[in-house]
């Protein structure tokens, strides 16, 4: 597993690799985590042809991400994340993004 720190996302735009991620709405009081082969795919479609949840809450705005090899790793680290209080996701979010910055355009 590989995190996303800084600007250096080389391997993230690399169609080998799976990814968990973190989007959340423009007053960011609302989080949507996914799983996805194609982070860039999976933004545009957030923004562009949102369902569900993402259209209800107008959540495509990226917060953070995960690189996976397989997809079993992707999806088991979803269902960790999901599983956990807000106040842990805020946590993680912040190691990586301290000041909640939107991180899509880096896919875009």
């Amino acid at each position: 597993m590989e995190f996303y720190k800084g600007y250096i996302f080389v391997l993230a735009m690399s169609s080998d690799h799976y990814y968990i991620y973190i989007v959340t709405n423009k007053h960011k009081n609302v989080l949507y985590i996914g799983m996805t082969n194609s982070l860039r795919r999976r933004l545009y479609e957030h923004k562009n042809e949102p369902k569900g949840f993402v259209k209800r809450y107008n959540c495509h705005f990226l917060l953070y991400f995960e690189i996976f090899n397989t997809p079993s790793e992707a999806i088991a680290r979803e269902k960790e994340i999901k599983r956990w209080s807000r106040i842990k996701k805020d946590k993680l979010i912040k190691v990586y993004n301290p000041n909640l910055e939107f991180k899509d355009d880096l896919f875009l």
